[in-house]
């Protein structure tokens, strides 16, 4: 074991995944919405400002973080080797950017080129998703690889056939995705939990070093020759920095080595908070905040907003015990990467079922309503999902 850490499920952390996902269900569909206000957009690359909603996918990056200490002793508990763990680790970083891989090709398929329908090879793609990554219930393990195998013999032949572009493009990472850019940074943060022993002060040194070697790669001296390569690494870097922001606070609400309690602990994390909003505001005049260039600013501000969001939420659930109303949440807190994926698979049976919205719902405030409705309903879907035993675990 690395850290002795709480048992039994950590309701405040589901209550911050689901709403998260929640939140992220809502501004993917809004952004199709025309007429919607400026603060329910991303900020552009260039502007000096964020959004809520470019606090979306930190909030996924400090939520892994969170996970990981839970993650890796959970194993280790189980009696799992070095090798054993390290093989883990590896099988969910790769399917974390093979997820991210396929889902950016998967908007530029060339029907013509592919010898199929973009459509119906999205469809074919979650099919194989769910296949693989499903946790199989039967007592028969070959059955459980049966499927896992088929899945992932699917996959191949659609990596195969997948034609994009003007149809010479091969399936390729000419960007990693949401997923992708996750799996990068929980693979950086695992290797560098383990490294140093679950040491919470070293994870905050670590975070310096990311936002440092972010700082380094925009060097022009670093994008020339042999160095381009690790230039390439900032952003990763600096998306690690978040998943070791949120590995932080588990250790400090929830390593029972650190003993943490009461005015001890508000007094940590409070340091911590304003520790990363001091870095934060002296290091924006030279790095503007950007969500897509992901600026060292725009990551400690990210920080700083989880800290807080996730600090309320342990307040409420786990000090004051108000905790009925995350039952709501619950379903899609326990199986994220499904919920994560069903916009897109309902979006696709759309237009493969030929369904159109009507006009009045793609603009202003109704297509904000609507919106927000298709999000809860997806949260019920999964509920159901649930229930009938499919849900997804990298």
């Amino acid at each position: 074991m690395i850290n002795k850490l709480t048992t039994g499920r950590i309701l405040s952390i589901d209550a911050f995944r689901g709403i998260t996902i929640l939140v992220m269900i809502f501004v993917n569909s809004v952004a199709g919405v025309q007429g919607i206000p400026s603060w329910m957009q991303h900020a552009h690359a260039d502007e000096d400002r964020m959004t809520f909603v470019d606090v979306v996918f930190p909030a996924f990056l400090f939520i892994v973080g969170m996970s990981i200490p839970f993650a890796v002793n959970s194993r280790l508990a189980k009696g799992d080797s070095f090798w054993q763990l390290q093989k883990h680790i590896g099988w969910r970083s790769l399917g974390l950017l093979v997820l991210g891989v396929f889902m950016v090709n998967a908007e530029e398929v060339n029907a013509a080129a592919t010898g199929m329908n973009a459509t119906l090879w999205a469809l074919l793609f979650y099919v194989c998703v769910i296949l693989v990554w499903n946790v199989y219930t039967f007592r028969q393990q070959w059955i459980s690889w049966c499927f896992k195998g088929t899945g992932i013999a699917g996959l191949l032949v659609l990596g195969w056939l997948y034609h994009g572009g003007d149809g010479s493009e091969r399936l390729s990472p000419h960007w990693w995705g949401i997923l992708g850019l996750i799996g990068w940074a929980y693979l950086y943060a695992c290797i560098i939990y383990q490294l140093f022993k679950g040491v919470a002060a070293a994870y905050m040194f670590m975070i310096a070093v990311c936002i440092g070697y972010y700082i380094l790669c925009q060097q022009p001296f670093m994008h020339q020759g042999e160095w381009s390569w690790l230039a390439s690494q900032g952003v990763n870097a600096a998306h690690t920095s978040i998943v070791l922001s949120g590995m932080v606070l588990t250790l400090f609400y929830f390593d029972e080595d650190l003993g943490l309690r009461g005015s001890k602990l508000f007094a940590r994390v409070t340091g911590f908070l304003v520790i990363l909003l001091i870095a934060a505001v002296n290091l924006r005049p030279r790095y503007q905040i950007s969500k897509i260039h992901a600026t060292p600013s725009w990551c400690l501000y990210s920080a700083v907003i989880c800290v807080a969001v996730f600090s309320l939420l342990y307040f409420l659930i786990d000090v004051k015990h108000l905790s009925k109303w995350t039952s709501f949440f619950r379903p899609a807190g326990s199986n994220p990467l499904l919920t994560y994926i069903l916009p897109d698979i309902v979006y696709y049976l759309m237009i493969l079922l030929r369904i159109s919205l009507p006009p009045v719902l793609g603009a202003g405030l109704p297509g904000i309503i609507w919106c927000a409705c298709f999000a809860v309903a997806m949260l019920f879907i999964v509920k159901g999902l649930n229930k009938l035993r499919i849900r997804l675990q990298l």
